[in-house]
């Protein structure tokens, strides 16, 4: 091409690239939770969720709560609780119309992630809900997964980009949440009221409400 981009377009030209997997980790996928996957869920205060629209529209969405936020209904079914937040709403109604999903859950520190791929639902009450209360919040929504494939993907990733090595960490490196909000969302607003209302003080409050 002109451009000097060479495009991968079949799957014999990939393969070609990437030779196939090893066995055992081409066939490691499973169809239930293992105790050891409901010990991971147990474990885990955060998850990326992926989500497709019917046309293609894509979104990856970060939920986070209390270790153990997920609710194993089942051998093969997990519901999520959705909290208060911008009420965008990209993946719930990316799920609409293409139910299919994928998760990565988290462990503070661990280098392996634990990986769902399903089919979703959106709930708007159940029994369960009773039972995913945090601060005096009872959700409004949940996403319940009916798990395809589940398996633990290794650690390769995260050792590459030192993600959990302190060291290595810069916070600094960009403009504060407050900064990059006055420029792309709330120009009209001072920055001084916006560092107000991002303060951890007076953000944290609205966690739950």
């Amino acid at each position: 091409m002109s451009d000097g981009i060479i495009e991968v377009t079949t799957e014999a030209e990939l393969r070609e690239i990437l030779p196939p997997p090893l066995e055992r980790t081409a066939n490691k996928a499973r169809a239930e939770l293992h105790e050891m996957d409901r010990r991971w869920l147990a474990e885990s205060p955060f998850v990326l969720i992926a989500t497709s629209a019917a046309d293609g529209t894509c979104d990856v969405s970060p939920k986070g709560d209390p270790a153990g936020f997920t609710l194993v209904l089942d051998d093969k079914r997990i519901a999520i609780p959705e909290r208060p937040g911008n009420r965008r709403a990209d993946g719930f109604h990316n799920v609409l119309s293409n139910p299919h999903v994928g998760l990565i859950y988290l462990i503070p520190g661990r280098g392996d992630t634990l990986r769902i791929n399903g089919r979703a639902r959106l709930v708007r009450e159940a029994p369960f809900f009773d039972d995913m209360i945090v601060k005096g919040n009872r959700p409004k929504l949940a996403l319940v997964v009916d798990i395809d494939e589940i398996f633990h993907h290794c650690q390769k990733a995260f050792m590459r980009s030192k993600l959990w090595a302190p060291e290595t960490w810069t916070p600094d490196a960009m403009p504060s949440r407050a900064v990059l909000a006055r420029t792309f969302e709330r120009p009209d607003e001072s920055l001084a009221e916006i560092e107000s209302y991002y303060d951890p003080a007076n953000y944290s409050a609205g966690l739950y409400s």
